[in-house]
């Protein structure tokens, strides 16, 4: 069974998602890729992971790093939870570019080379917007495109976080805008 809840940001309301392991789904409503894999059958109700994301997000917004991390249950693909790891373990107030995670996994499976396009996508797919910091992942020239909550919403998680963004700009066009 999937639980749902919901949350009103201050970037706007987020639905929440989770079964009996952890934590499914953190969107922001009507992003790209809204609620992907939300199953039909599902209740809204309080559960304590949705409870602890919430607190989680309370803190984040107050313009603190949370201390803890609600259970997440990532599911996909071994590529897309092997992205979601490395993204996860990206600090708070820091950026890694899509070729950067692309190199970590290649020198994980002892090739020599990985694409970050498929690295791109993977990002681009993720399911637990900001707990998954997928926000911290940006091009390697600067370009801070690759965001499914829109490029407005990147730049303000940054600066919440603290991130310099001096060298960063915001591309013509792309998947962000």
């Amino acid at each position: 069974m999937q639980y749902i809840s919901h949350y009103d940001s201050p970037l706007g309301t987020m639905l929440l998602a989770s079964d009996d392991s952890g934590l499914t789904g953190l969107w922001f409503e009507g992003q790209r890729y809204f609620a992907l894999h939300l199953d039909e059958e599902r209740m809204e109700k309080d559960v304590p992971v949705l409870s602890d994301t919430r607190k989680w997000l309370d803190i984040y917004f107050s313009g603190k790093e949370p201390d803890f991390t609600p259970p997440l249950h990532i599911m996909g693909s071994l590529f897309y939870r092997e992205v979601s790891e490395i993204m996860c373990s990206i600090p708070y107030g820091k950026t890694m570019t899509y070729g950067e995670i692309a190199s970590i996994i290649a020198s994980r499976r002892g090739t020599e080379c990985m694409s970050a396009r498929a690295v791109g996508g993977a990002v681009g797919h993720n399911e637990i917007s900001i707990i998954v910091p997928c926000h911290r992942v940006v091009g390697a020239n600067g370009n801070l495109t690759g965001y499914g909550g829109g490029i407005q919403r990147k730049i303000k998680l940054l600066e919440l976080e603290g991130v310099d963004l001096s060298r960063f700009y915001i591309p013509e066009k792309g998947t962000a805008l």
